[in-house]
């Protein structure tokens, strides 16, 4: 595992878990603590557009 490259960070729910399956096994859980809120305050201040064949990431208009 040491050698393997990191391409995704996510935050699931017991419901995406459930649908990845029990071959999905490498996931850590979380106690909820607020250890992230700051984190998550900023990732709703953003919005994803379609661009191209990708995304565009921008501020949310609100803010």
């Amino acid at each position: 595992m040491a050698d393997e490259r990191i391409v995704s960070v996510g935050f699931l729910t017991q419901n995406d878990l459930n649908r990845l399956g029990a071959t999905f096994d490498r996931h850590f859980q979380i106690v909820h603590d607020d250890l992230f809120a700051d984190l998550i305050s900023k990732l709703d201040q953003i919005e994803a557009e379609p661009f191209g064949t990708g995304v565009v990431l921008k501020p949310h208009p609100r803010h």
